[in-house]
Order: structure tokens, then sequence, then C-alpha cells
């Protein structure tokens, strides 16, 4: 899909909102304190969104279909099943440890979005999730839907939570994550 003029700065808007919602809250950020960060007043921001809101509903899809995509991407890439998952496992790390302001901002901030949006973003979500349920099940067959649902969940829980804590360097970190989420979706697999 070719850019469309714009593009560019509706992008530099969403990156300053993740860091201000995620330090400040989303109800705790004004447009005038968006319009600051990038440079532009508040009310120059409804060139490119249509309020505060939509820049969170933006900000939000946009990470979902991000981490999708990239899921998608891992899965065709890998054709061993312990490949898959390793590299669905790899694929969250980074983008855990790239991107913590936006874990905080979608575990605090989403139900500020319609109800609409947050369909969309729970839809896109829940295919994220089924590709890390199809992955476990492929290395650990006796694992039902529902434990390895639990499993990948918890995983993500681990995951997101940590890079707030890193007292690493970010390879040691990424190492660290990687290890340890493994071995929770392996011990999930024996509680059958």
């Amino acid at each position: 899909m070719p850019r469309r003029p714009g593009d560019d700065r509706r992008e530099e808007i969403i990156t300053e909102a993740a860091t201000l919602f995620a330090r400040n809250g989303f109800h705790g950020t004004s447009m005038d304190d968006l319009g600051t960060a990038v440079g532009m007043s508040g009310p120059g921001l409804y060139r490119h969104f249509a309020g505060k809101e939509a820049i969170l509903s933006q900000m939000l899809i946009d990470i979902s279909r991000r981490l999708l995509a990239g899921g998608q991407e891992r899965v065709r890439q890998h054709q061993q099943s312990r490949d898959n998952l390793a590299a669905l496992v790899n694929f969250h790390v980074d983008f855990a440890l790239d991107n913590p302001e936006l874990i905080d901002v979608q575990v605090r901030d989403s139900d500020a979005m319609s109800t609409e949006d947050q369909r969309t973003v729970r839809r896109l979500q829940a295919q994220y999730v089924g590709l890390w349920v199809e992955a476990i099940e492929q290395v650990w067959p006796h694992t039902s839907s529902a434990t390895a649902r639990a499993a990948a969940h918890a995983a993500f829980g681990l995951i997101n939570s940590t890079p707030h804590s890193a007292r690493l360097t970010r390879p040691e970190m990424s190492h660290l994550l990687q290890v340890m989420a493994t071995a929770g979706l392996e011990a999930a697999s024996g509680v059958e």
C-alpha cells in the first residue's frame, strides 16, 4: 500500500502519544500535551486525528495488527513445530522489549476506546493467541486447547511485565525471557 501524505506525521503523533499515555495515562494526557510533544498546537492535531480517542484506537489497533502479522510471518518461516514456537516466543520477547510503552497503554487504557475498536483489538489479539495455541498443540499434542490458551496468556504475562524491571543488558534480558517463557510453556504441557 503506498504511503499517503501525512503518514509520517501520524506515526510521529502515535509514537509520542504512546510515551505520554504510558507515563501519564490516557486521561492524564491532553491534546495540548500531545501537540507540544510533536511541535504543534493541540488543535493542530485535529488535522491528523479526530481526537485523543482516535489516536488511542489507531495506536492499539496498529500494534495488534503488527503482532498478528509478525506472528503469522514467523509461522510461515518455520516448518518444524519447535522452531515455530521458539520463533513466536522470540518475536514476542523482542516486541515487549522494544515497546514497553505500548504494552502499558494496552493494559491500562484500552477501555477508553469505543466498543467497536475494542472488539477489533480483541479479534486481532484472539487471532494472535490462536497462532500460539496451534504452535503449543503441535509441540505437545496431548495439551488441550484450553491449557494451551492459558499457557500462552501466562507466557505473555511473564514477557510483557518484565521489560520494566530489566536489570540486565538487552541481549541478556532477551535470552532470559526466551528461556523462562519456553520453560513455562513446556511445564504447562505436563499439567494434563
